[in-house]
């Protein structure tokens, strides 16, 4: 086998080749070949479409960048993007809104931290609003809450038609179906992989932007992540009575986890979502609890940062778990919000999966992380806001993937 991937001198198929077609890879490769007229990409993509894990299983929404540390990866690219999203948006007619969005302190204990956000927000540049029980009626009048800020910027889009807008715009080669088993990769001398279905597909450049599979490329590859992909499940509802709800409405954050908590969003369809909780998922693509991978699972167990994690955080670990289980306890945290909801207004809907990287030493990693090998660039982590921060991400891929190919 492995001479069947071993790269030849003056074979290359592409000169960058892109491992995921999700929104950060197509929009690597969009920023590429608009960067670099004449760049031959091409895109590899195990899925017979793009977008269908974590860029077309999340809640839609063009985060404004106001939770994130100020001088983030984060905090720089959400703002940026976010501005980016809506233009792209409007530029190729994808549905989208400006809608703004309620955080809202239901506590007592929340209200610092609530307090905490006016400052991030303005130190990030987003124009914020405080608001008292009585002004968050005017925005929504089901829900309750001892003080809110408002965020004008927040909007909802489809990521997915963006996705589609991108591989297209992009000229890139798309190929689907192509789930990569091998890499080999030789200095100076490029990069070859072999796919599921025995195609060698050769790079000069590898770019690894596999998300929940991003960390096994880049063993593929020979580097070492120094991170691991820890899945976690989030559980969504819809709102059977979607008019209790006129946008977005979330909770405080903890400020301890990457996570926002059960919150309420508008969508461009008019539904209402309700979600999602943060489950541990039994496979990278765990989307229920019967969906169990046993390989995975154990390279998961087998990483002592997931065993840190549930000794540091298992009380709140517990409690999501306790929300997955019972629909009455998840019923009980919407409620904090919107105390009009009813166990009947509740309904199923599809789940997704964040790909959280997570240290040795049991740190979830909360920023962006891009790093470099050998003529390869990997994305270690992009969970969201990474479809809103897509367009700047893909640049600073892109760049960097361009300047090894310079050197070469």
């Amino acid at each position: 086998m492995a001479e069947v991937v071993q790269v030849r001198t003056g074979a290359y198929d592409c000169d960058v080749l892109v491992i995921g077609g999700g929104i950060v890879g197509l929009s690597t490769a969009y920023a590429i070949t608009r960067a670099a007229p004449g760049t031959r990409v091409t895109v590899l993509e195990k899925e017979p479409g793009p977008a269908r894990h974590q860029t077309g299983r999340n809640s839609g929404v063009i985060h404004s960048g106001v939770y994130y540390r100020p001088g983030s990866l984060k905090a720089r690219y959400a703002v940026r993007g976010a501005a980016e999203m809506v233009k792209f948006c409007a530029e190729y007619g994808i549905a989208h809104a400006v809608t703004g969005k309620l955080i809202v302190a239901t506590e007592r204990e929340e209200l610092p931290r609530l307090h905490a956000l006016v400052q991030r927000g303005r130190e990030n540049g987003i124009p914020v609003r405080e608001l008292g029980p009585a002004q968050i009626s005017e925005y929504e009048p089901e829900v309750q809450g001892l003080a809110a800020i408002h965020v004008a910027t927040t909007g909802v889009c489809d990521f997915v038609g963006v996705a589609r807008e991108l591989a297209r715009a992009s000229g890139a080669e798309i190929r689907y179906g192509a789930r990569v088993v091998r890499v080999d990769r030789r200095p100076g001398l490029g990069v070859a992989v072999l796919t599921a279905a025995g195609d060698v597909v050769r790079g000069r450049v590898l770019v690894n932007c596999a998300g929940l599979h991003c960390d096994e490329v880049a063993r593929l590859t020979g580097d070492d992540p120094e991170v691991r992909i820890v899945p976690f499940r989030g559980e969504y509802y819809e709102l059977a009575r979607p008019e209790l709800v006129r946008g977005l409405v979330y909770p405080v954050p903890d400020p301890a986890f990457p996570f926002l908590g059960v919150h309420l969003t508008r969508g461009i369809d008019g539904g209402v979502h309700i979600g999602p909780n943060a489950v541990p998922a039994l496979a990278r693509e765990g989307y229920g609890w019967g969906v169990v991978r046993p390989r995975e699972l154990a390279g998961t167990l087998a990483w002592p940062g997931s065993w840190a994690i549930a000794r540091r955080h298992w009380r709140y670990g517990a409690g999501e778990l306790h929300r997955s289980v019972s629909r009455a306890a998840f019923l009980k945290a919407v409620r904090r919000l919107l105390p009009g909801v009813a166990a009947t207004d509740l309904v199923r809907a599809p789940a997704g999966v964040r790909a959280q990287a997570v240290l040795r030493d049991g740190t979830l990693v909360d920023d962006f992380l891009i790093r470099e090998g050998a003529q390869a660039v990997h994305v270690l982590n992009a969970p969201s806001p990474a479809a809103t921060a897509s367009l700047p991400i893909g640049r600073e891929i892109g760049r960097r993937a361009l300047d090894m190919l310079g050197s070469l």
